[in-house]
């Protein structure tokens, strides 16, 4: 039986329910994902927030992308990268995490195309609809069974995280900070305030940045360089001692001479 084109709306552009994508053909799932939207329609801009916004999206981003580099673990991480579940509505977190997958670029995340959905997902909340990031959000992402959901009030200093119920689908469970920490079993890190940022914890220590990172590896260069200048004053003044006592012995065998 010929299948009809599946039609994108551009203005609530959706993947495919998934009994849909099942009959499709390779070539024609293929076209659906290079087609879906890679940028959020009109009906879901939000307004402008600005610099603290952007930065605490780019903080966490950078820190949890090194973190797992590091570890040779290959995570996914994208800010405010479209999402495409079976027939819903596109979405886009600010900050989206799926684990133990390939981190080549995408345009977006078609759940029917890559096999699976998002783990975790983390909205920054600086100015907007507080009611559409945390309760229309919750109701949403554990229907679709997005296992984390956190959310960072940038303007109120205030994190909360929520995870699905052991066993269940569509319910969340709010995360109870201990001693202050969030635990985040998806990324296996904790979450905590510090000062104006959401910062990540591994054993206690905290995820570094990049550029706390490269400020750390120019104090160690600083470190090694000063300590390779005292060396070589402390050589120079070895062998100026060792001149001198040489000079006095030579004097000392003459004058006997």
């Amino acid at each position: 039986m010929r299948v009809e084109p599946y039609i994108i709306n551009p203005d609530d552009p959706r993947a495919p329910p998934q009994e849909v994508w099942d009959r499709l053909t390779p070539e024609e799932r293929d076209r659906i994902v290079r087609c879906l939207p890679s940028e959020l329609p009109v009906t879901e801009w939000a307004t402008p927030e600005g610099t603290p916004h952007f930065v605490a999206k780019v903080r966490m981003s950078d820190a949890l992308g090194g973190f797992f580099s590091r570890l040779g673990r290959k995570v996914f991480l994208a800010c405010e990268l479209p999402v495409y579940y079976p027939g819903e509505s596109m979405f886009a977190p600010d900050l989206l995490a799926v684990m133990d997958v390939e981190t080549h670029d995408r345009n977006g995340w078609v759940v029917s195309h890559e096999g699976r959905g998002l783990d975790l997902a983390l909205e920054v909340y600086v100015a907007g609809e507080w009611r559409k990031d945390v309760e229309r959000n919750l109701e949403r992402y554990a229907r679709l069974g997005i296992r984390e959901y956190f959310v960072f009030d940038r303007g109120r200093l205030r994190l909360q995280g929520w995870r699905l119920a052991e066993g269940q689908r569509l319910a969340y469970q709010p995360i109870l900070p201990q001693q202050g920490f969030y635990t985040s079993q998806v990324l296996g890190l904790e979450l905590q305030l510090e000062g104006e940022r959401l910062r990540f914890y591994y054993s206690g220590a905290p995820v570094p940045e990049s550029h706390e990172m490269i400020a750390t590896l120019q104090r160690l260069v600083a470190e090694a360089e000063a300590h390779r200048a005292d060396e070589a004053q402390r050589r120079e003044e070895v062998e100026r001692r060792l001149a001198e006592a040489l000079a006095e012995l030579e004097r000392l065998r003459g004058s006997k001479g």
